[in-house]
């Protein structure tokens, strides 16, 4: 029998076709600031019909929250019939780029090295070509394992065979055990995979337990130790597999406005309060194009032309570039332009294609509102 995942088991069902959004029990203790209310926040006028065109505008998909934050100010908040401020909202690929921030504490101590061998054991043996690949090149999607992120039919990838089919209890073990299909750094390929093999070896850091409860609990109580308590943000749940891995590609959950929170903390590398947490050298690497793909930084998305897709994943040509985005799956982002001092969330379930790019497009309206800077200037 597949064992249950720790801290929130997920249909299957659920998980393809609907982003959860779940009430949320808030941390005891935790405190309130500028938009921890409980009321909604009305739009800006100057911004208003932009906002409301995510959710009445044909073409779009269903859009289930945003909200608009400027100069750390909340200046806008909206959410459809039945979503709330008080609901959960699944990352989905957003997760990548909050692994990466927990990643950056280990690299900051001393404990990771970017460019040695990555410290996982099954890529240790003396002939093996994997013991070349540096977490560097994980974070870069450059790993050069043989990873497939999405195939026809829809059950024939990693990421599903992981998510909810067959390597449900020991994800980032059946990702390390892939072989490699290119030379590690050579060459650029998006794969949540990777991503958890990340969470492993954060987690591996933590604790020398093999216990799944005391391995999540250890990574829990880092998250909250070096980010999520710095920045007052209450919400975050975490998934685990039955190992005690992080589901770090995927899988985490939280409020509209810690999303924001999340965002905000990449914008400054502060909490709300003037606290330092990201390290300004950990966020030039995130925010750093990678040398195989100029749109992708550490699991992070940037504004920046010469990615290696057809058409640019953001908006190059109508914000700053120095604008990047956590993403997600169904249309899930947070978008942060630290030029013009704005974090932009939009949560929501619209396929991929037409639809996803629609949202892209009305969410550049948003930052071409406020003109090219307001804060800091755009090193582009």
């Amino acid at each position: 029998m597949m064992k249950q995942r720790w801290i929130i088991p997920l249909a299957p069902a659920l998980a393809l076709f609907v982003s959860a959004a779940a009430p949320v029990l808030e941390r005891e203790g935790a405190e309130d600031d500028s938009i921890a209310a409980d009321a909604p926040v009305p739009a800006r006028a100057d911004i208003a019909p932009l906002v409301d065109a995510l959710f009445s505008e044909e073409g779009v998909g269903e859009t289930r929250a945003v909200l608009v934050m400027h100069n750390g100010e909340l200046i806008a908040e909206r959410y459809a019939p039945g979503y709330s401020a008080d609901m959960r909202y699944i990352s989905w690929s957003m997760a990548k780029t909050v692994t990466a921030m927990l990643v950056g504490f280990l690299v900051d101590d001393g404990v990771l090295d970017l460019d040695a061998p990555a410290p996982v054991p099954e890529w240790q043996g003396e002939n093996d070509a994997r013991r070349n690949i540096t977490l560097r090149h994980l974070l870069h999607m450059a790993s050069g394992l043989d990873h497939t992120e999405v195939n026809e039919p829809i059950w024939d990838s990693d990421t599903n065979r992981m998510l909810f089919s067959t390597e449900t209890d020991d994800m980032a073990g059946y990702a390390v055990s892939r072989p490699l299909e290119a030379n590690p750094g050579d060459k650029y390929e998006y794969s949540s995979a990777t991503t958890v093999i990340i969470a492993r070896i954060i987690a591996d850091q933590l604790t020398d337990s093999d216990d799944p409860g005391e391995r999540a609990a250890a990574y829990r109580h880092f998250a909250e130790q070096r980010l999520l308590g710095p920045a007052r943000i209450s919400s975050v749940y975490f998934e685990f597999d039955a190992r005690g891995t992080q589901i770090g590609g995927s899988l985490i959950h939280a409020t509209a406005r810690d999303w924001a929170r999340l965002g905000e903390v990449m914008r400054t590398g502060q909490g709300p309060d003037g606290t330092p947490i990201i390290s300004s050298e950990w966020r030039e690497f995130m925010l750093t194009p990678s040398p195989r793909n100029g749109e992708y930084g550490g699991q992070t998305w940037l504004n920046r032309p010469g990615g290696v897709y057809d058409n640019p994943v953001l908006f190059p040509d109508r914000a700053p570039q120095s604008l990047f985005a956590f993403n997600g799956h169904l249309g899930q982002y947070v978008m942060v332009s630290p030029a013009q001092g704005l974090t932009v969330v939009r949560l929501g379930n619209t396929p991929d294609g037409e639809l996803r790019e629609a949202v892209v497009m009305r969410l550049a309206r948003i930052f071409e509102a406020f003109g090219q800077t307001t804060g800091e200037t755009d090193s582009g």
